[in-house]
C-alpha cells in the first residue's frame, strides 16, 4: 500500500536558538531528517512530505530535498497564516505558528493515502519507521490510529524544560493523553512537572510519551480541521502564544469515542535536539550508529 511521511519543520526552535531543523548533526553535516528520510524508504515509504515555512524551501531543497526526490516522491507544503480558516482574524502581533495540528492540515491537498507524521528535529530509529509501516499498510477503517511510545526516561533534557504528551496506556491501547508542558530532569535522576511550579509533581520515568510519530488514515484530515477550528474559536482576542498540538487533539477524539489508538512496540531508541547543550549528545549517537553499520552515506 502507497503511504506517505509527513515531516513536521516549520518550528521557530526557539528554546534551540536557531534552525535546528537544518543544523548539521551527523558525521558528514546530516540533518536529523535526513535519517528519517532514510529509515522510511527502507521501510517502505514511497512519499515524503515537507510541512515547512516558506523561507526554509530553498535550504531544505538543498540540503537533501533534491537528493531524497531521486529515490521517493517529495511534496512540499508551507505552514503559514495564509492557510487558517478565512473566519479567523490573527493577531497583528502573533508570530508563533499554530501548532502540530494546523501544520499537518497544510499537507491535506498532497496527501490522499495513509501516512505517518513526525518532527523534523527528532531521530526515531529504523524499527519505528518498521513497525509503524506495518500499521499503515494494514490500515482500513478511519478511526484507527497509531502512536509509537517512547520512555519519558529517555526523552528528557539535562538542560532545560521539555514539553511531552504523557500517555497512560492499557493492554496496547491509548487511554488518554496529558500534555505536560514544563518537564524537568532532577541531578538525582528524578523526572518532574513543574508546570505549577516548585518543587513539582514527580513523573514515573518509564511513563511511555508522544514524541509525536503518529500513523492516521487520510480520512483523520476532516477531524484534525473539525478540532482545529474548534481551537480557534476558543482563542481569546490578541492571543499571541495559543497552539493545538496533536496530543490534545487525540485524546480529545479519544474522549468522544471517534478514535482508537495502538501504542506501538518498538526497540528504538529515541533522541532530538531542543538545546544548543544537546547537540553533542545527538552528534555522538549518530556516529556510533555510522561506526555499526547502520547508516553509511546518506547523500549518495
Amino acid at each position: 500500500m502507497n503511504k506517505t511521511l509527513i515531516i513536521m519543520a516549520a518550528g521557530l526552535a526557539t528554546r534551540y536558538g536557531g534552525s535546528k531543523q537544518t543544523t548539521g548533526m551527523g558525521p558528514d553535516g546530516e540533518i536529523l531528517l535526513e535519517y528519517s528520510a532514510c529509515d522510511a524508504l527502507r521501510a517502505g515509504f514511497d512519499k515524503l512530505v515537507f510541512i515547512l515555512r516558506p523561507e526554509m524551501a530553498e535550504d531544505v531543497r538543498r540540503l537533501c530535498g533534491d537528493r531524497i526526490a531521486r529515490k521517493m516522491k517529495v511534496e512540499y507544503a508551507f505552514q503559514d497564516f495564509s492557510s487558517l480558516p478565512g473566519w479567523y482574524a490573527v493577531p497583528a502581533e502573533r508570530v508563533k505558528p499554530f501548532g502540530t495540528v494546523h501544520a499537518v492540515l497544510c499537507a491535506r491537498d498532497v496527501v490522499r493515502e495513509p501516512f505517518a507524521v513526525i518532527n523534523a528535529d527528532d531521530y526515531y530509529g529504523p524499527d519505528a519507521f518498521r513497525v509503524m509501516a506495518r500499521f499503515l499498510d494494514a490500515l482500513d477503517d478511519p478511526a484507527r490510529v497509531a502512536m509509537v511510545g517512547y520512555r519519558l526516561k529517555n526523552t528528557v533534557s539535562a538542560h532545560g524544560s521539555v514539553t511531552r504528551g504523557v500517555c497512560r496506556v492499557a493492554d496496547g491501547r491509548l487511554q488518554d493523553v496529558q500534555e505536560v508542558q514544563r518537564i524537568v530532569l532532577r541531578p538525582d535522576g528524578a523526572i518532574a512537572d513543574v508546570s505549577r511550579g516548585e518543587p513539582g509533581e514527580p513523573l514515573d520515568p518509564d511513563a511511555l510519551v508522544s514524541m509525536n510519530f503518529w500513523g492516521f488514515h487520510p480520512a483523520a484530515f476532516d477531524a484534525m480541521a473539525e478540532t482545529f477550528d474548534d481551537f480557534l474559536h476558543t482563542l481569546a482576542p490578541g492571543e499571541v502564544r495559543g497552539e493545538f498540538q496533536l496530543p490534545v487533539m487525540v485524546d480529545r477524539l479519544l474522549k468522544r469515542g471517534r478514535v482508537s489508538v495502538e501504542v506501538l512496540d518498538t526497540d528504538s531508541v529515541w533522541f532530538g535536539v531542543t538545546y544548543q547543550q544537546d547537540r553533542p549528545l545527538v552528534q555522538e549517537a549518530l556516529r556510533k550508529l555510522h561506526d555499526a553499520g547502520v547508516y553509511g552515506n546518506l547523500r549518495e
